[in-house]
């Protein structure tokens, strides 16, 4: 049984192992650039190959070339050299067969705002050579809560229930690959949690899912790689968790019980960061690297005769890693 299979039998059901069993990328990019007219280099040389049934976030700042990616692997624009393929097919040579495979749920809001939902959906899934089947439509609706408004008009929705609507075009055709292009993108704090689960779902299904995302939270919530683009190349490509562990950095926090005025010279070797009130100290490191420091750090406090009322540790955040990468490489 398919994915796609499993889709209309029943809701996300799961039918493939994990991610980690599957060794063929369901997507494969090589070298691939992109130069505009204006001399502009969108794309210096990417590289990356997305396996099946995973939900991969890319991260980069506006003009990073995420949308240029995207618009490559799904056909829409074409590459100045390298190669991409999907399922194994050709983006450029078998443009048919690729696009069969793939949904993209664009950034911007797209459609005809005076036809129903049901019309709509029911529209993209004939664009693409498909027989109508009701049931799949009808099922697509129901799990991304449209139902009760698929015989309303478009321009009568909300900007989330639009965004729904933009994906459920998107699965009409039950593609095995989908871009979401930030995809909660003006989406109140609940229905974005809500679409979360919905992406969580899908990709259990064996969709691989590809968003690009400027809410570092929703990459961290339920991405299982993650990369981040800037400047036209993938500065990485990496497991979340192993991402985290790697660049992620702690923050030990001394609230003091006096006002500090400088930091002793005999304290210099730990790199200490002082508050410009002088009532906090603040000391970074990496995992694995803290425990022997901080208990010096702490003797060496105590010789200075520098008290503390309270101490706290904080773990940066892939908000902070993503920072300090673009900001090292831009």
């Amino acid at each position: 049984m398919s994915g796609a299979d499993a889709y209309i039998c029943g809701k996300f059901r799961k039918t493939i192992p994990s991610v980690k069993t599957i060794m063929t990328p369901i997507v494969s990019v090589e070298k691939l650039t992109k130069t505009y007219g204006n001399g502009f280099e969108a794309l210096k040389g990417v590289d990356l190959a997305i396996e099946q049934g995973e939900i991969l976030a890319l991260l980069g700042p506006n003009g990073a070339g995420k949308t240029t990616l995207i618009s490559i692997v799904c056909g829409i624009v074409n590459p100045s050299s390298g190669k991409v393929l999907v399922g194994g097919h050709d983006v450029v040579k078998d443009f048919r067969a690729t696009r069969s495979l793939i949904g993209l749920v664009p950034q911007e809001l797209t459609t005809d705002m005076f036809e129903t939902v049901w019309n709509t959906v029911s529209f993209s899934r004939g664009v693409y050579g498909y027989k109508p089947n009701p049931a799949l439509i009808e099922k697509v609706l129901k799990d991304l809560s449209l139902w009760s408004k698929k015989d309303n008009m478009l321009r009568e929705l909300s900007g989330g229930m639009k965004r729904r609507v933009m994906i459920a075009k998107a699965l009409s055709h039950e593609p095995k690959v989908l871009f979401l292009d930030e995809p909660t993108a003006g989406v109140d704090v609940n229905l974005r949690r809500e679409m979360w689960q919905v992406v969580r779902d899908l990709r259990n299904t064996g969709v691989t899912v590809i968003l690009t995302t400027h809410y570092i939270e929703e990459a961290e919530e339920i991405a299982d790689r993650v990369g981040v683009i800037n400047g036209g190349k993938l500065l990485l490509l990496e497991e979340k968790t192993a991402l985290m562990k790697k660049l992620g950095r702690k923050q030990l926090r001394l609230e003091l019980t006096e006002p500090l005025k400088a930091v002793p010279t005999s304290l210099a070797v730990y790199d200490l960061t002082l508050a410009a009130d002088g009532l906090s100290l603040l000391h970074e490191y990496r995992d694995g690297e803290g425990q022997d420091t901080i208990a010096s750090l702490l003797a060496g406090l105590a010789a200075e005769n520098i008290h503390f009322r309270d101490l706290s540790t904080r773990q940066s955040s892939l908000e902070d890693i993503f920072v300090e990468l673009v900001g090292e490489k831009a």
